[in-house]
């Protein structure tokens, strides 16, 4: 059976990048994984969505959801602040 989600990735190992994949079938999980790959830097090859490739749009808008999630948990730490305190501040989704 083919996951719902697989979101391919790169490391950098040295001079060479070394490609993972990752699966899931919750979209959840997908957009917070898609929050540590951006929190790390790591190379966000493509995302799948039943094997085939989220269509641009989509994939933009999961991208920005999970840039949305990353600035508010940075928000939150640096602040000290509480998520519901942080969204009525700035707006990002808790």
């Amino acid at each position: 059976m083919i996951p719902k989600y697989t979101i391919e990735y790169s490391l950098p190992l040295g001079k060479h990048p070394h490609a993972n994949h990752y699966t899931t079938d919750d979209p959840v999980t997908a957009e917070e994984f898609v929050v540590e790959l951006l929190e790390r830097g790591f190379t966000l090859r493509a995302i799948k969505h039943e094997g085939m490739d989220l269509p641009r749009a989509e994939f933009d808008r999961l991208v920005k959801t999970a840039g949305g999630m990353l600035a508010s948990r940075h928000i939150c730490a640096s602040l000290g602040i509480k998520p519901e305190e942080q969204k009525f501040r700035f707006g990002f989704a808790a």
